[in-house]
């Protein structure tokens, strides 16, 4: 292949015949797509899927917004480009560190490197503890480049973002960032860069709020995605290289009384092995927990007590509603992590349950609704929707979401 690049192990063309589209709607699982289809709620996702394709992807594990998205934008799994959660606990410093500045990424986005080769990106985050790591190496200046959240909206720079006065030019106030309108204001965004900005290559990341809160079929989750269906109709659907795609799906996590289903491991390890034998650090955990009460199915387990590590494995694994437990080493290997940023063990729970650390560490508070999480292996199954029928070249038989660019910029390029 000539007029191509490596990027992360991976070619992809610098000359386009078509934009390239991709598009991560936060926690969406099939089902929602299913039943807002079947209600006749989403007819220019039916008419994309006729054209193109609807297949199943598995995510990166965990099974978190953060890593999800900066696999999907370096191409690579979290062993590649060292974010895998929103914390890490650091042995060194004895810190649990966020990971939302990029000076944690370890490998370069395909936006930077395509930016690089003249190419003009644009981003459009709902959070903005993306917006830095997605943005990350873009040159505002040369006016090739555009990358904001809906949060941050009112805040927006050319220096900072390559826009400004985003709230004027799209005519909507900045939404709450616990919303639907967080989401929309994403695809609005979308559809008028588009048009005003004319990029080669688009990212827009939705968020989880509605999925979080309400099952596929409810009233309000078929709102979201027909509104969805209303702007991915504004987009150029017959022009444009699109892919459609999940960083996580999303499960019910509630008791019978609609209470919190969870295991809460750091009372049960202390209990066990004593205080501060061990540290339970939960990934899931940001700023943003108001809707799922950092309760998730992904915990790493830290110990000073090395040689303990087989029987902290033992009594996880004994818990109900554990799924897998691994050690570190066994852990990298499955899920493709990075060895210096996870737990000397890792673990996560069944389909319908929670891990937490200590109950009194955890406000649920904000829970108004039976609770509803991802982070492990029943939330990695999400929906990869194409506007073209063959991905190609084909990588392997299992597709990822994190080869979404990759196929999206191929089936765009001049030369396949």
């Amino acid at each position: 292949m000539t007029d191509c690049i490596n990027i992360n192990n991976k070619n992809y063309p610098i000359k386009l015949k078509k934009n390239v589209i991709v598009i991560c709607l936060d926690g969406s699982q099939k089902e929602y797509f299913d039943i807002a289809i079947e209600k006749d709620l989403m007819p220019n996702l039916k008419k994309l899927i006729i054209k193109g394709s609807f297949k199943l992807a598995h995510s990166a594990i965990p099974s978190f917004t953060n890593p999800n998205n900066i696999s999907i934008v370096t191409g690579q799994p979290s062993s590649v480009h060292g974010i895998c959660g929103n914390f890490f606990f650091d042995p060194d410093s004895k810190k649990e560190v966020m990971m939302n500045d990029p000076i944690y990424l370890r490998a370069p986005t395909i936006f930077e490197k395509l930016h690089k080769e003249g190419l003009k990106i644009a981003c459009v985050t709902a959070k903005d503890k993306l917006r830095t790591l997605l943005g990350n190496g873009l040159n505002y200046e040369n006016k090739k480049a555009i990358c904001f959240s809906a949060e941050k909206s009112d805040e927006c720079s050319i220096s900072d973002n390559g826009i400004s006065n985003v709230n004027e030019w799209l005519q909507k106030d900045v939404p709450n960032v616990y919303s639907q309108e967080l989401s929309e204001f994403v695809m609005a965004a979308g559809v008028k860069l588009l048009k005003d900005f004319l990029p080669d290559i688009m990212y827009l990341s939705t968020t989880d709020f509605i999925q979080h809160k309400y099952e596929p079929g409810h009233v309000n989750a078929n709102k979201f995605y027909e509104m969805f269906d209303y702007y991915l109709g504004l987009l150029n659907l017959n022009t444009s290289s699109i892919v459609i795609t999940a960083d996580h799906g999303m499960k019910s996590k509630s008791k019978d009384d609609g209470s919190p289903n969870a295991i809460y491991l750091q009372d049960i390890l202390d209990k066990k092995f004593g205080i501060n034998s061990t540290r339970v650090i939960l990934p899931i955990t940001d700023p943003y927990v108001v809707h799922h009460g950092a309760l998730g199915s992904y915990a790493n387990i830290y110990t000073n007590e090395q040689s303990k590590i087989p029987l902290i494995i033992d009594t996880i694994k004994k818990i109900q509603g554990i799924d897998v437990v691994f050690n570190k080493n066994e852990a990298c290997e499955k899920f493709q992590l990075p060895p210096d940023r996870t737990g000397d063990i890792i673990c996560t729970s069944d389909e319908n349950m929670t891990i937490g650390s200590s109950m009194e560490k955890h406000d649920l508070s904000g829970l108004n609704e039976p609770l509803r999480s991802h982070g492990g292996l029943f939330e990695r199954e999400v929906p990869f929707i194409t506007n073209f029928k063959e991905l190609r070249p084909r990588i392997g038989e299992q597709i990822y979401n994190y080869e979404a660019f990759y196929y999206a910029i191929n089936n765009a390029g001049e030369i396949l």
